[in-house]
């Protein structure tokens, strides 16, 4: 047993010898100072080729509907609030656009259903990396703490970019 800067064991054990602390490394210098940047220098941040390459990249993911899914969760939201979905800037609609935005949300809600059956058969039949001594509940509690801390860091931008807005 290493002593680190006479840390107790409980917090070595939870941040370093589980890799707690890369994960926050990695999205605080791999997201987070990105976006903070990109914020305030939008034109600059975007200003070279693998920015276009990854924007290019980006608007073929969105147009393929793989991740539509996010519109039926928004939909949802709006209606348990009572609120219409509102865009200002979309035009409504036709017949064929309307079914073919349809079709990507069905097939995006799909992937995302076989998404979940493989990520918790492998977490059921211990098939992750994950240590021996951790049972499988508290590896899918895990799993559910992760996943809205990672919806939260995705939804930063939004708030980086409305904050550049307001000075």
């Amino acid at each position: 047993e290493a002593d680190l800067w006479g840390f107790p064991q409980i917090i070595i054990d939870t941040f370093l010898a589980s890799g707690l602390a890369m994960i926050l490394f990695t999205c605080i210098v791999g997201q987070l100072t990105a976006q903070v940047n990109a914020s305030h220098h939008m034109l600059d941040f975007i200003n070279n080729y693998v920015s276009l390459t990854l924007f290019l990249v980006a608007m073929l993911i969105e147009f393929s509907g793989l991740l539509h899914v996010s519109y039926l969760v928004q939909m949802v939201v709006f209606w348990a609030s009572g609120k219409p979905v509102e865009s200002s800037n979309e035009k409504p609609r036709n017949r064929m656009q309307n079914a073919f935005f349809w079709a990507r949300c069905v097939m995006s809600f799909a992937i995302l259903i076989c998404c979940f059956v493989v990520t918790f058969k492998a977490l059921f039949q211990d098939q992750t990396t994950l240590w021996s001594c951790i049972p499988t509940s508290f590896a899918v509690t895990i799993f559910f703490l992760l996943m809205p801390i990672i919806g939260m860091l995705e939804a930063s931008h939004v708030v980086f970019f409305a904050a550049a807005k307001l000075q």
